[in-house]
């Protein structure tokens, strides 16, 4: 909507311009018109930039969350509408019709790239999806702030008192329907883009919270800027591969929970993704 937004508007500066300056009377309207739509493009993404700026300056990360921002989830989603297209990813989805659409629930997913949390935010868009992300992520210039103001939580990998108060906010977030609670149980980004084991002690969320887990898969954001610079699209796949009730799991270890989502989703993927460990 709003790089629809704004080559609209550029348009209508360039004609403006264009028939201010009597560039239809000629030929000159043939590099004016171009020259005018690139820069009115340009000053109208940079005011979008400075806006964005401007709102997460504001945000203080010392200061807790305590409801999500239905403002700042907007600003997300109103990138991801502009990324997305930018990048030419065409993402082909199937399954999410079986996303639950009443309560939370806990979303797992496979971890290729960073572009994996915007894609899933754009086609979850209903669900409130918070993070739960390293605690590195926190820190990075306007992603951070947006994160905090969407409830995502920071996890400590190396200390476990910390990580524990992770999965403890995480438990709130969903007991208090404040959203819904994605993971990547893998722990971090494949660099091989292959599918590789989990820590499954992310599904004690699931386990405190009796929520259904959606389980998905995901495959080639990790060629997106690759095949971006090349000015070729890349195709994204999302699929949501099995919503596993709380009867499902019940009376499972977070190891055997784990064990379950993993084999389901390296089904999905195939076995040319999955790593051999």
């Amino acid at each position: 909507m709003v790089l629809g937004g704004i080559a609209v508007l550029s348009a209508g500066i360039a004609a403006a311009v264009c028939a201010l300056t009597g560039a239809f009377s000629g030929l000159g309207w043939l590099w004016i018109l171009p020259v005018s739509f690139v820069v009115g493009f340009l000053a109208l993404a940079a005011v979008v930039f400075l806006f964005l700026w401007i709102m997460c300056a504001r945000v203080d990360l010392s200061k807790p969350q305590t409801k999500d921002s239905r403002f700042y989830r907007g600003l997300i989603y109103q990138c991801v509408d502009v990324v997305l297209p930018i990048l030419q990813m065409r993402v082909h989805t199937r399954g999410l019709e079986k996303t639950p659409r009443d309560g939370r629930f806990l979303l797992v997913c496979n971890h290729i790239h960073d572009l994996d949390p915007v894609t899933l935010l754009g086609f979850f868009r209903k669900s409130q999806l918070a993070f739960i992300t390293k605690r590195e992520n926190m820190s990075m210039f306007l992603v951070g702030k947006l994160m905090h103001k969407i409830l995502c939580q920071p996890l400590n990998r190396e200390n476990d008192r910390e990580a524990l108060k992770t999965i403890i906010k995480c438990v709130e977030l969903i007991k208090e329907d404040m959203a819904s609670v994605a993971v990547f149980p893998e722990g971090y980004t494949s660099r091989d883009g292959l599918f590789h084991h989990f820590r499954s002690g992310v599904f004690k969320i699931a386990q405190k919270t009796k929520v259904p887990i959606v389980v998905c898969t995901i495959q080639n954001t990790n060629k997106v800027f690759h095949n971006a610079l090349r000015l070729k699209a890349t195709d994204v796949h999302l699929h949501l591969v099995e919503v596993l009730q709380p009867d499902d799991y019940e009376g499972l270890t977070t190891v055997q929970i784990g064990e379950r989502i993993h084999k389901r989703m390296a089904d999905d993927l195939g076995p040319e993704l999955v790593a051999a460990e």
